[in-house]
């Protein structure tokens, strides 16, 4: 249960989107893109930057790694707290990780407050978020598995039972097979295709990653 809990399933960004809202004639453009490293927000936002360079103020805000390990904003000018915080508890409330978000406010004239502000940056990010495209993401092990020929059919029936598809397999003089397993059925796995096998299948642990569901 505990393994479980270490290794929450998150939302991965596979493809960003805008949005843009008017407050009291102010345009708030939010651009979202997907993001692996700290660099590759920070290129993000200067390209924002130089693309709206005319404009009041851009806000930013990402989030990266599985747990949100590095998370940043800026407020780029307008009263603290008021954007890029707001930006980022929107992105954080989301689940969803490497991501990154600009917000372009070009200014109308008329002051919206601090309430105002914060509405209009975390309002547009939440539009933006909509139209966004996601992957859940779950943590598993792959595990290649060597078998005689015998043990081949045993092995496939027991992953169509879990719902476990075969990444790669290679049939020579015995057969290798490649899968994902999720982390919960990972033990139990084990155990079923030794037992399947009368112990004659190899197993070995190749890497625990984050897979596509």
């Amino acid at each position: 249960m505990a393994e479980k809990m270490e290794y929450d399933d998150f939302l991965l960004l596979v493809k960003g989107a805008e949005a843009e809202i008017v407050e009291k004639k102010s345009r708030f453009i939010a651009t979202i893109r997907p993001v692996a490293s700290e660099e590759e927000a920070a290129a993000f936002i200067d390209e924002m930057k130089k693309k709206y360079y005319d404009a009041r103020h851009n806000c930013s805000a990402f989030v990266i790694g599985s747990k949100a390990e590095l998370t940043r904003s800026s407020d780029d000018g307008e009263p603290s707290g008021t954007a890029g915080r707001p930006m980022l508890e929107v992105l954080l409330g989301s689940g969803i990780r490497n991501i990154a978000v600009v917000v372009t406010r070009y200014f109308g004239g008329t002051l919206l407050g601090t309430g105002g502000l914060v509405r209009a940056y975390s309002g547009v990010v939440k539009e933006a978020l909509a139209l966004c495209e996601t992957a859940r993401q779950h943590f598993g092990v792959k595990l290649k598995i060597t078998t005689d020929y015998n043990g081949v059919g045993k092995i496939q029936y027991l992953l169509a039972s879990k719902n476990i598809g075969v990444t790669d397999s290679t049939y020579a003089a015995d057969v290798e097979m490649t899968v994902i397993s999720p982390i919960e059925e990972y033990d139990r796995l084990c155990k079923e295709i030794i037992e399947a096998t009368s112990a004659r299948a190899v197993l070995e642990e190749v890497e625990r990653l984050y897979y596509m569901e």
